[in-house]
C-alpha cells in the first residue's frame, strides 16, 4: 500500500510539473519582441553582470533605456554599446543604492529622461562574504538596506507611472530567498525579504484592480565575474550564463509572468525543501566546502 502511495504521488508530481513548464514555455511562446520597442526601461545594477546584459538585451529589442550603479565610467560604456546595439535612447545616471536621496534621484532621472517608464527591473545588490555569519549585525543592516529597504522605495516612487503605463516591476531575486543556504545568511534574509514583501505587493496590487504587474525572478547560480569570484573553492554547483538568465527575466517581464525560475530546476528544489527536507539539507550542505 505505501509502494502504491508513493506511485501515486510520484505520477502526480511529474503532472504538476509538465503542467508548470507547459506554462512557463507558454509565456515564452507569447513573447512578443516588438512590444519592447520604444519601451520606458530603468534597470538597476546594469554597469556589469546580469544588469548589463539586461541593459543589451534591451537596447537589440529597440527600448529606451535608463541604466544605473556606482561606476560613472563604467556605465557610459555600457551606454554607449547599448546605442550601437539598437536603443532608441540610452541614459545614465551614477547612484549609491545605500543612500535614500540616490534612489529617488534615479527614479526622478528616469522619469524625466524617458517620460515615465514601462519597466522598473530592480536588480542591484550589495557586497557579502561567503562565510559563517561572525555576529556582525550592522554588515547585516547595511546589507537589508541596499538588497530590501531600496527595492521597497524605489517601487513606491516609481509606481505612479508604471500604473499609468500599464507598467511592470521586475524584482530580481534568488534561490536563497526561498531555499536558505549556509554561509551566506545576511544575503538569504534580504533575499527573503523580498519575496514575502513583493508577493504581497503583488496581491494587493491585484485586489486593487492595478494596472501594473510584479515578476519575481528566482534565480540560481550564475556566472558573473563577482559571483564566480566569490564562490572560487566554496560552493559545489554549476553556473548559468548570465546572458540567458538577463534575457530570461526580460521575457517574464514583458509577458507579465508573475514569477521565473532560472534555470528551471530551481523551482523542482524549491518543492524538495518541503517534501523530503532531510535529503534536501543534505545535498545543500554538501554543495560547500567547510571544514570546522
Amino acid at each position: 500500500m505505501e509502494a502504491f502511495i508513493k506511485i501515486i504521488l510520484s505520477c502526480i508530481f511529474v503532472a504538476f510539473l509538465a503542467i508548470r513548464w507547459t506554462n512557463n514555455f507558454d509565456a515564452v511562446y507569447d513573447f512578443a519582441p516588438e512590444s519592447l520597442r520604444g519601451a520606458k526601461v530603468l534597470v538597476t545594477g546594469s554597469s556589469k553582470g546580469i544588469g548589463e546584459q539586461m541593459a543589451y538585451h534591451y537596447a537589440r529589442f529597440g527600448a529606451k533605456i535608463v541604466i544605473t550603479a556606482r561606476s560613472k565610467d563604467t556605465l557610459q560604456k555600457v551606454v554607449e554599446k547599448c546605442l550601437s546595439l539598437g536603443a532608441q535612447e540610452a541614459f545614465y545616471i551614477a547612484a549609491d543604492m545605500s543612500n535614500e536621496s540616490d534612489l529617488d534621484r534615479v527614479v526622478d532621472f528616469a522619469l524625466k529622461k524617458l517620460g515615465g517608464l514601462d519597466y522598473l527591473v530592480l536588480n542591484h545588490i550589495g557586497s557579502t562574504r561567503i562565510a559563517m555569519w561572525d555576529g556582525d549585525v550592522e554588515h547585516a543592516k547595511w546589507l537589508m538596506k541596499i538588497n530590501f529597504f531600496s527595492y521597497i522605495q524605489m517601487a513606491w516612487k516609481a509606481l505612479p507611472s508604471l500604473e499609468k503605463n500599464k507598467g511592470s516591476l521586475v524584482i530580481v531575486s534568488s534561490l536563497a530567498g526561498k531555499m536558505p543556504s549556509p554561509l551566506t545568511a545576511p544575503y538569504v534574509s534580504t533575499k527573503s525579504a523580498l519575496n514575502g514583501f513583493f508577493g504581497s505587493l503583488r496581491h494587493e496590487l491585484a485586489m486593487k484592480k492595478s494596472n501594473v504587474s510584479i515578476s519575481v525572478c528566482t534565480l540560481g547560480l550564475i556566472d558573473t565575474e563577482t559571483a564566480m569570484s566569490k564562490v572560487k573553492g566554496k560552493v559545489n554547483m554549476p553556473a548559468y550564463p548570465a546572458t540567458e538568465a538577463a534575457l530570461n527575466i526580460i521575457i517574464t517581464g514583458a509577458t507579465r509572468q508573475p514569477e521565473l525560475f532560472y534555470p528551471w530546476f530551481t523551482y523542482i528544489w524549491t518543492l524538495t525543501k518541503d517534501w523530503i527536507p532531510s535529503f534536501t539539507d543534505y545535498v545543500v550542505q554538501r554543495s560547500y566546502n567547510y571544514s570546522p
